[in-house]
Formats: C-alpha cells, sequence, structure tokens
C-alpha cells in the first residue's frame, strides 16, 4: 500500500462494501488490517462464504440496484464504497449495476441519514480523447453510451449531498495485479491486441486499495480524481519489456481489440496530479515494471 498511516486514522470506522470482486475484496482486507469494522454486501454467493472466511464478518447477499439488501444493512457509516462491476450483460447490465446501483445506494442512503463519506469507483473509459492527449479532471467526458452511464451514476453521487458530506469519484485507470494481467498473458501467446504506439494507463490493485483509503477521510464537498500510475509509456514498451523480462519473441500487435473489448482503447496520458495534491497518495507502483515484476515474482 501507497500509505500504510492511514491505519491509524481509519482504527474502529465502520466501512460499508458495495461489490466484492477483485478491488472491494482487496479493499475489505485492507481496511480489516487497519482495524475497521467492516460490511459487504456481494450478489455472489461463493464470494460472500470467501469473505466470511476471510474475516468479514457482516456479509449481505444482494443485488445493489434493487432494495431488497436495504434493510439487512443499517446505516451510520463513516465510509460507504461502491465498487460494483457490470455483471456483463452489455449495455443494460452496465445500466442495472452502475445508474441503477447508484440510486439504489443514494436512496439507502437518504432513508438512513447519510454517511460520512461515500466513495465510487468509476472509470478513466468517460474520457473520449486519443491522439495522444494529456487528460486530467478537467477534461471533457463523454461519448459512448456506457460512458454516458458511468457519468451519470457519477453525477446522480456527487450532487447527492443529503447522502453524504463526503462525495467521491475515482476514475481508474487499467486495473491489473495479482491474477490479472491480460497483456502479460497476450506477449506469452505470442499476439498484443490494439496498437504498440498508444499509450496503455494503469493501475497496480494495491495503489488503487491505497486511494481508496486516502480519500476516505477527505474534507466535506464533491472530488473527482483519476488514478493512475506514473508511467505514461506505451504499449509497444510495455510488450517488448515483458517479452524481454520473460525470454520471449516480441510479439506483433493485431491493431484490433482484446476479446471482449468493443473498441481498441484510445490514445491517451491520465493525469494522477490531482489525487497526489489533495491527499499525498503515491503509487507504489509508479510503473508497469513495478508492477509487474510483483505479479511474476508471485
Amino acid at each position: 500500500m501507497s500509505d500504510p498511516a492511514h491505519g491509524n486514522v481509519l482504527a474502529g470506522k465502520r466501512l460499508v462494501i458495495f461489490g466484492c470482486g477483485y478491488i472491494g475484496r482487496a479493499v475489505a482486507h485492507a481496511a480489516l488490517s487497519a482495524g475497521m469494522n467492516v460490511t459487504a454486501l456481494t450478489r455472489n454467493a461463493d464470494k460472500a462464504a470467501a469473505l466470511r472466511a476471510e474475516g468479514v464478518r457482516d456479509v449481505v447477499l444482494g443485488d445493489l440496484a434493487s432494495a431488497t439488501w436495504h434493510a439487512d444493512i443499517p446505516g451510520g457509516a463513516d465510509v460507504v464504497l461502491n465498487c460494483v462491476s457490470s455483471g456483463g450483460g452489455g449495455l443494460e447490465g452496465y445500466r442495472h449495476s452502475y445508474r441503477d446501483g447508484m440510486a439504489s445506494l443514494v436512496a439507502w442512503l437518504r432513508a438512513q441519514g447519510g454517511a460520512g463519506t461515500v466513495i465510487y469507483t468509476s472509470s478513466t473509459s468517460v474520457y473520449p480523447q486519443d491522439g495522444g492527449a494529456r487528460v486530467d479532471e478537467t477534461a471533457p467526458t463523454g461519448g459512448d453510451e456506457r460512458a454516458e452511464t458511468l457519468l451519470a451514476a457519477e453525477h446522480f453521487l456527487l450532487h447527492a449531498t443529503e447522502a453524504a458530506a463526503t462525495r467521491v469519484v475515482l476514475r481508474l485507470a487499467g486495473i491489473y495485479g495479482p491474477g490479472r494481467h491480460h497483456l502479460l498473458e497476450q506477449v506469452r501467446a505470442g499476439a498484443a491486441a490494439g496498437r504498440g504506439e498508444a499509450h496503455l494507463n494503469l493501475a497496480y490493485r494495491d495503489d488503487i486499495v491505497a486511494a481508496v483509503l486516502a480519500v476516505s477521510a477527505l474534507a466535506p464537498g464533491a472530488h473527482v480524481f483519476n488514478v493512475a500510475d506514473d508511467g505514461a509509456a506505451t504499449k509497444g514498451e510495455m510488450v517488448a519489456w515483458l517479452a524481454a523480462r520473460l525470454g520471449l519473441p516480441v510479439p506483433a500487435f493485431t491493431g484490433v481489440p482484446a476479446g471482449g473489448r468493443r473498441a481498441v482503447t484510445p490514445d491517451r496520458i491520465i493525469l494522477n496530479t490531482a489525487l497526489k495534491a489533495v491527499t499525498g497518495w503515491r503509487p507504489a507502483c509508479p510503473t508497469f515494471r513495478e508492477g509487474y515484476e510483483k505479479i511474476l515474482s508471485l
């Protein structure tokens, strides 16, 4: 984690996590280590069992977009984290998980008297920029329907003043870490998706967790931050480095999206300056090299 001192500030506080996938589960572990009391909502029974086995005592099964769980989770949380995923289902899955899920969360918060801080993990895919543009939080957003759905969820939270004193949107760059390393697998397979000259913006799992903890004690108000490493490396640089590290030939680029994606990732550089300036957060993996060295050492 980028700043282990958070444990002193967060000990004894109550955290409610909605969505316990790759990031939510890691946040739960870090929060327990920091001495927080953790409640989690997940729609997956296997994940619920795993969370209980890992020390999360209060685990509720439910779909965030419904209201069936509202009576099962009491209010009064110090920190609330919404990090649900779309769970598939195309555009309707996006709308269900992100837009409808946020509406349900805000309704619960209003009914329960609000929370101290609410954090939503959005995505840098809300930015349409290409051509190597440098992108901070003031850049124009929007574009396709998925981006607009994410922005609707952001807007819902940021303007819900009665739901929480502090409302934070974290726009995450490409998530990678243990068990999640798509580019590494492409190099091993001998074919890399997309374009080698395009910049690829990444954020290592543990650095995202540290960002969540860092913003959990921000002053009241509405805040939006990009979460990305300092790398600004092209995909070609990354692939060449990984191939050399693995002793493999440098694969050719296909020029087409990776499996399951609708389009090639745009060429842009996501800036993390604001998050650093406001919270003091620093990525422990400032470039892909540190992150992939951790992955390869496991």
